[in-house]
């Protein structure tokens, strides 16, 4: 289940792009250099003997690259033609042979990698557990723990890919000078040109794969965050802020790709040159070769080397070493210590998280935050400083349209000040630390087709103990529902729910919600006045918990600590006794509450 709709929990600004990952200035350098030079020494000193089976058993597959070429041509100049079918057709059974052999020899190499490789999957998962441990974060020893499976597989790759291009090759330029020495001077120099040329864009291009790869993770998770709450974003009107910020990550990720293709044609020209070039030379200087005592069936097997084995493994070399060496470049930054957490931010799980308070700091603090909606001359926030502090109930009011939307869409990132700084739990806003501590319910409350238990629990990372899903849902009035429904299994369709019983589901979602501010914007406008009592007493209570409440009834203004008054460029601040007093505004919005009735609901900061 994911973490929450972008008006809810987190929008793309919890996610991080390529600047969370570590480039080469955080492991570059020769320290860092000698440090993996001493790492690899260690381990082939300590698997030399498997090493060795690898060599013994990757020696058949480089006879089967031999054979292929030298029994060709053995058989069509010592056999078919000389007219001695028989001599042709024993040859041509001793390729088939060594075939046979070499398959062998390729099948009992999976099992000498598997050997090699697993040691060292073994080594990073004792390190990820280790970090996981350290950290008591399970969402990230999961994560981790993937990308540990990820980097044992595309090792074995790795492994299987360079092995093989040496073996064959070793096999076909042995078998070249065997033929005849002239057919290396035409085969070797553009199979090192090409190797040379793929060798020097390597570098480079491993860095513009791994750009790609982490734009295409950046973009994926801020698609999983943002598609599952498209109803919050709508709610919220902030469908142009979601909207500019996805299209910033499409826009990365075409650039990476399109930089990634300008050093991929690179690649195909060391393809071309290294392993195409030569057949091509083969055919065109074939009368100065058969001049200079080259066979003509040494010829052909000159070209079987280049075709079936010269060729097909340095394909297998450019694109394994090209695509899967970045791959696991990544993902080795990530695991190492000292590397970068998963792109994902997992907040703080479990109920006992909403105790943190981050040391002696705020729980929202606004300083001289300015807002105005697109080229509008007119602010809707001018120069607004506030503070909450932890454990406080701040509850804001004003005229419909004034702007109290408009301040908890800034809260919660949803919005970008025009001045100022917003800062959640000592955490600027956005950034992914502040919008895991805070959780918007903005007035139309999102509820999706699942148990009601996956909706309770849609912001945890694992499943809530039943005994605190209980708990919630008395302590914010969900009870009656929910046994009218039939438990926390019970399938929810939100189309037969009333908008009353949908934002009682989305209250408790975000009681139990590991983020200690909530920032109710309405959340309570199709509720009662005694159930939105009961709830917003609820959200005060929550241990280490912070609440700001959008008001539209006088009763859940006086229920709070402070009140802000929201009258355009001017605003006051106090107790209700205080405002009654000082608070013309304020005299007024109270006058126009009568007990018991609820005034409409403020439409939201931007145009749905």
């Amino acid at each position: 289940m994911g973490r929450g709709g972008p008006a809810e929990h987190g929008g793309p600004a919890e996610h991080g792009g390529p600047a969370e990952h570590g480039g080469p200035a955080e492991h570059g350098g020769r320290a860092g250099r000698g440090g993996r030079w001493r790492v690899v020494g260690r381990f082939v000193r300590e698997r030399w003997r498997v090493l060795v089976r690898l060599g013994a058993w990757s020696v058949l597959e480089a006879g089967q690259a031999f054979l292929l070429g030298y029994a060709t041509a053995r058989a069509l100049d010592d056999g078919f033609l000389t007219g001695h079918t028989a001599t042709g057709l024993w040859w041509l059974g001793v390729a088939a042979a060594g075939s046979v052999v070499g398959a062998f020899g390729t099948g009992r190499v999976y099992g000498v990698v598997a050997a090699l490789v697993e040691p060292v999957r073994d080594r990073l998962v004792e390190r990820v557990a280790e970090r996981g441990v350290r950290e008591a974060d399970g969402g990230l020893l999961s994560g981790l723990t993937q990308q540990v499976e990820i980097a044992r597989d595309t090792l074995a790759g790795l492994v299987m890919v360079s092995r093989s291009f040496v073996f064959t090759a070793t096999g076909a330029l042995v078998g070249l000078g065997s033929l005849a020495p002239p057919l290396l001077l035409v085969v070797v120099p553009p199979l090192v040109a090409g190797l040379g040329l793929f060798a020097v864009t390597l570098r480079p291009l491993a860095r513009r794969q791994q750009a790609l790869l982490i734009a295409d993770e950046a973009l994926a998770e801020d698609l999983g965050t943002v598609c599952p709450g498209l109803r919050d974003v709508t709610a919220a009107g902030a469908e142009g802020l979601v909207a500019a910020r996805t299209g910033a990550l499409v826009d990365a990720e075409l650039r990476a790709a399109r930089a990634l293709a300008h050093w991929g044609v690179l690649r195909v020209v060391s393809l071309t040159v290294g392993g195409q070039l030569p057949g091509v030379l083969l055919l065109v200087t074939a009368p100065w070769l058969l001049s200079h005592g080259v066979t003509p069936g040494a010829l052909v097997g000159a070209l079987i080397y280049v075709t079936q084995s010269l060729l097909p493994a340095l394909q297998n070399l450019v694109h394994g070493m090209g695509t899967s060496g970045s791959r696991l470049t990544v993902v080795l930054r990530r695991l190492l210590p000292g590397a970068p957490a998963p792109v994902a931010e997992p907040g703080p799980t479990g109920s006992t998280a909403r105790t943190a308070t981050d040391g002696t700091t705020a729980a929202l603090t606004l300083s001289s935050v300015s807002f105005a909606y697109g080229g509008a001359r007119e602010r809707v926030l001018d120069r607004l400083g506030l503070s909450v502090p932890h454990g406080g109930h701040l509850a804001v009011v004003g005229p419909s349209g004034i702007g109290k939307s408009t301040l908890t869409a800034l809260v919660a990132g949803l919005l970008e000040p025009a001045e100022g700084v917003i800062l959640v739990c000592g955490h600027p806003v956005p950034a992914a630390e502040a919008a895991a501590r805070r959780v918007l319910i903005p007035q139309e409350a999102y509820v999706f087709t699942g148990s009601l238990a996956e909706n309770l629990g849609y912001f945890r990372e694992d499943p809530v103990p039943e005994g605190e899903l209980f708990a919630a849902a008395e302590a914010v009035g969900l009870t009656p529902l929910l046994e009218t429904l039939g438990g926390p299994a019970a399938q929810v369709d939100p189309a037969a729910l009333s908008a009353g019983e949908r934002q009682l589901i989305a209250l408790t979602r975000a009681y139990l919600s590991p983020a200690p501010l909530a920032l109710l914007d309405e959340a309570t406008c199709h509720l009662d006045p005694q159930a939105e009592a009961r709830a917003e007493r609820a959200f005060a209570a929550r241990p280490g918990g912070t609440l700001v409440v959008v008001a539209h009834r006088i009763s859940s203004a006086r229920r709070a600590d402070r009140i802000l008054v929201m009258d355009g460029r001017s605003t006051a601040y106090g107790t209700h006794d205080e405002l009654l007093r000082t608070s013309a505004q304020y005299r007024d919005l109270v006058g126009g509450w009568a007990p018991g009735t609820a005034a409409a609901p403020s439409q939201p900061p931007l145009a749905l």
